[in-house]
């Protein structure tokens, strides 16, 4: 596949600087653990956050994160798609028979942003440990679900910031609430805010599909069928189908800039 021959030639013209990269993975690995250390600060000072354990938010945080990680990493070009049009570049895509969604996908990647995966992975593995829970085959692939449909989430959220390019040229700073702001949202159990928050990140951007709600049924507190929180986290790959419309839409009625 095309995007992966995209993401092999980004890679190998990273490692062309190897001190500058590998410091840089080490920078990105460290500078999420003082994030890490305020949660853990905080459940050591009140010992739990509305009947959540430290590692029962362990999990929620180490999930969001480690998408939200995967999502910088392989989903940069969307994130910087506005230096394509702004540059005029998105008119050579525009002509290649391939999909201008795998183009612009394929356009960039972040591979210094391993540190972080690292990082959350790390606490994924050390909540996922020292939880007292009866581990299963569904409960395995709930966990799976949530980390990729929680990319699924951010890459969407990156798509339609992306598409208002088509129109102001530059990107706008808004789409950072719902990246930036969601990451921070999420990284806690829904319960714990006002009733409007958990209902705008439930059903219009899901992040309590790819956490809170799928996290009920791992730790054994749900009331209802499991069936229905296990098949929770797919709401992130609904969530990103009208995100590639609203693209498609864009590409139909992008103007070049003429440089």
């Amino acid at each position: 596949m095309i995007y992966f021959r995209y993401m092999s030639l980004h890679f190998r013209s990273q490692l062309q600087y190897r001190a500058s990269f590998w410091l840089m993975t080490f920078g990105q690995f460290l500078i999420p653990f003082s994030v890490f250390a305020g949660l853990y600060l905080m459940f050591e000072r009140f010992g739990q956050l509305q009947g959540w354990s430290f590692f029962e938010a362990a999990l929620c945080f180490a999930v969001i994160h480690l998408a939200f990680s995967l999502s910088e990493c392989f989903a940069r070009g969307f994130d910087a798609f506005s230096s394509l049009v702004g540059g005029g570049e998105f008119d050579r895509l525009l002509v290649r028979p391939r999909s201008t969604a795998v183009q612009v996908l394929g356009s960039r990647f972040e591979f210094t942003r391993f540190g972080r995966i690292l990082q959350s992975a790390v606490v994924l593995v050390w909540a996922v440990s020292s939880l007292p829970v009866a581990w299963t085959a569904a409960k395995a692939v709930t966990l799976v679900l949530m980390i990729a449909c929680g990319v699924l989430i951010f890459t969407g959220i990156y798509m339609l910031a992306a598409t208002l390019c088509f129109w102001t040229i530059q990107g706008l700073e808004v789409a950072n609430i719902f990246t930036d702001g969601g990451r921070e949202m999420a990284q806690y159990p829904l319960n714990i805010y006002q009733r409007w928050v958990t209902v705008f990140f439930t059903f219009i951007i899901p992040f309590g599909c790819v956490s809170y709600l799928p996290l009920m049924y791992i730790l054994d507190r749900v009331q209802g069928p499991p069936m229905l929180y296990m098949l929770m986290p797919l709401g992130g790959a609904v969530f990103v189908l009208p995100c590639l419309l609203v693209w498609l839409v864009g590409v139909r009625y992008y103007r070049s800039t003429g440089s």
